[in-house]
């Protein structure tokens, strides 16, 4: 049991958007005392540490010598890896949101770090503890994946950050589908465009997996309602997840006639960040492998810079 071990002393850097959940979702989990925020804004990081009686620091130097156990990097990508390498190398675990850094090399510098330092490195895809992800696998379970087509649109993000549709929407479902299939993408065929923005805002990415399995991304910040859905073809049944309600259906036991069953998987509710924050601690605790590794926040960086044409 680990709720007799004291709390892990944890950081987060980087409080905009992500990091508030971040520092709320921490704030409530007997694991982790929240004890330092930062973010180069005096303003926002006093902000953010007054509500949680943490430390507030301005300077990526002085989080670092912070004292901590662990960290959340919430920064801007292209500060990802300097910051998740100066703390790995101070004996701090990491959970760095997604993408793992900006560059293949950054990525590889931060795993290396961690090994060196044997310290758990996780990189935040927390559409992987979404419990209808979740049912997800379970229904497929010990079935082959035909196809698997993902659905990520929306309006314009409030904030244009430095990266487009691929960056901040389609590395979610890269993953999704290495997980669903446990297989490595080999083929990209992606079909970008830009009507607003300055980066790309449509993206319709076509794949080929290692073992066969073919999948389809359509993303994009143009259309003025959130969709977020996910469908799986295999041999045996046809399941259809929605990832925002967490409704699950799986089609089953098609009939000559046409006749086929449905059925209501059960996705629990459960708060996707939550359960990714545990189950970092656990690997913490354990020292097991986390259940997002470095080197799956590489390969999912990699296939994206290989849509983008920079892989």
């Amino acid at each position: 049991m680990t709720q007799h071990l004291p709390p892990l002393k944890v950081g987060v850097a980087g409080v905009g958007v992500m990091g508030r959940n971040h520092a709320r979702v921490l704030s409530d989990i007997r694991d982790f005392d929240l004890t330092a925020v930062f973010d180069p804004d005096a303003a926002t990081a006093e902000g953010v540490a007054g509500l949680y009686d943490a430390a507030a620091f301005t300077t990526a130097a002085d989080f670092v010598a912070a004292g901590l156990d662990a960290a959340v990097v919430a920064t801007p990508n292209r500060h990802h890896a300097e910051l998740g390498v100066a703390l790995l190398e101070a004996g701090v675990h990491v959970l760095v949101e997604k993408p793992i850094a900006a560059t293949v090399a950054d990525a590889q510098r931060m795993i290396d770090a961690a090994k060196a330092n044997n310290r758990v490195l996780m990189v935040g895809q927390v559409e992987r503890f979404n419990p209808a992800v979740e049912a997800v696998k379970r229904a497929i379970d010990g079935d082959d994946v035909i196809s698997i087509q993902i659905t990520r649109v929306g309006p314009f993000p409030p904030r244009m950050g430095e990266v487009g549709v691929v960056i901040d929407l389609a590395v979610h479902d890269i993953d999704i589908i290495r997980h669903l299939t446990e297989s490595e993408i080999v083929e990209v065929q992606p079909q970008l465009a830009r009507t607003k923005a300055e980066r790309e805002d449509t993206a319709l990415l076509q794949f080929r997996l290692a073992n066969g399995t073919i999948a389809h991304i359509t993303t994009n910040w143009v259309t003025p309602y959130k969709v977020r859905t996910l469908q799986v073809a295999t041999m045996n049944r046809f399941v259809v997840a929605d990832l925002i309600t967490r409704q699950v259906t799986e089609y089953f036991g098609q009939q000559a006639d046409g006749s086929y069953q449905t059925r209501a998987v059960n996705s629990w509710p459960a708060e996707p960040l939550k359960k990714e924050l545990e189950a970092f601690a656990h690997a913490i605790r354990t020292g097991e492998p986390p259940a997002v590794t470095g080197e799956d926040g590489l390969r999912n960086l990699e296939v994206a810079l290989r849509c983008l044409g920079e892989g």
